[in-house]
């Protein structure tokens, strides 16, 4: 794998050989200081260059200068319904190579305009790029509103319903989704409000939660963890109902960090409706 060192100098090389290339600003991990350091990091670099079209889709000058990648990557490029393209004027190549290294590279419209993430500028031909401090509060978990912090709780508590009967019909695909996306993003919102309580809300929980197994107190992680499941419907009853469980603790330590008040009704009620969805299932007498 190349070392660190080369990677910045295959980056700043080709912008340094190429005119039309003016500035090269680093995003992503490795301009957040708060993200741990490792050699799975990618390397998330703008290009910032006259015009975009040179750059757009243009392979062979890609492969020229950075080899050919063992897997790629065009998002503008994207005709699945799933992934669409952004349509905003840049061109992006995220690229694997055969040396374990990844190069997110995006092509935009000189100037950089910084948008409060954190960003270090590698370089900069003309000069006209302001000085970023980095700023890693960009990240940091934000304080609830009551209002969404009830909508959270309405959430989590009503796609459980769908959960139960989902079950009950034996619709695998629909309660792996219903659970591992609608009601777990509740659940992750409820684990990261009460991540930023115990830290003063100077910390962020990562993308997608990466970092709860820091933060979280081990039995709380340990109960985390729980709540994934592999197809067995009754190991799918013992997710839920740990979930529920973890979702209550956090949510009443939350209301009361903030003096909301936490639905208590709501929460009895669909735990009444789960039992009553599990208790009449055949598979469970």
């Amino acid at each position: 794998m190349r070392t660190e060192k080369e990677m910045f100098d295959l980056i700043l090389n080709v912008a340094n050989a190429d005119e039309r290339i003016k500035a090269v600003i680093m995003v992503g991990s490795r301009a957040n200081p708060d993200c741990p350091k490792d050699i799975y990091q990618d390397y998330d670099i703008i290009y910032s260059v006259d015009s975009v079209e040179p750059f757009y889709n243009n392979l062979e000058w890609m492969g020229g200068n950075f080899g050919k990648p063992s897997a790629m990557q065009l998002p503008e490029l994207s005709t699945h319904p799933l992934l669409p393209p952004a349509n905003d004027r840049h061109f992006t190549y995220l690229m694997l190579f055969p040396d374990g290294n990844r190069i997110d590279l995006t092509i935009e419209k000189y100037p950089y305009i910084y948008n409060g993430e954190p960003a270090v500028i590698l370089l900069d031909k003309k000069g006209f790029l302001p000085d970023i401090e980095v700023n890693p509060s960009f990240f940091y978990i934000k304080r609830p509103t009551p209002e969404i912090y009830h909508n959270t709780c309405n959430e989590f508590w009503w796609c459980l319903n769908n959960v139960a009967k989902g079950i009950a019909r034996d619709e695998l695909p629909y309660v792996m989704d219903m659970f591992s996306h609608y009601v777990r993003d509740m659940l992750n919102q409820m684990v990261e409000w009460y991540i930023g309580i115990k830290n003063n809300f100077n910390v962020s929980a990562g993308k997608m939660g990466k970092y709860y197994k820091r933060y979280l107190p081990v039995h709380l992680y340990e109960m985390y963890a729980l709540t994934y499941s592999d197809s067995d419907y009754h190991n799918i009853w013992k997710s839920v109902l740990t979930a529920c469980e973890l979702f209550r603790l956090l949510a009443l330590e939350v209301a009361s960090s903030f003096d909301y008040t936490y639905n208590k009704q709501e929460d009895e009620n669909m735990m009444k409706y789960i039992y009553f969805i599990k208790n009449k299932l055949d598979y469970k007498k």
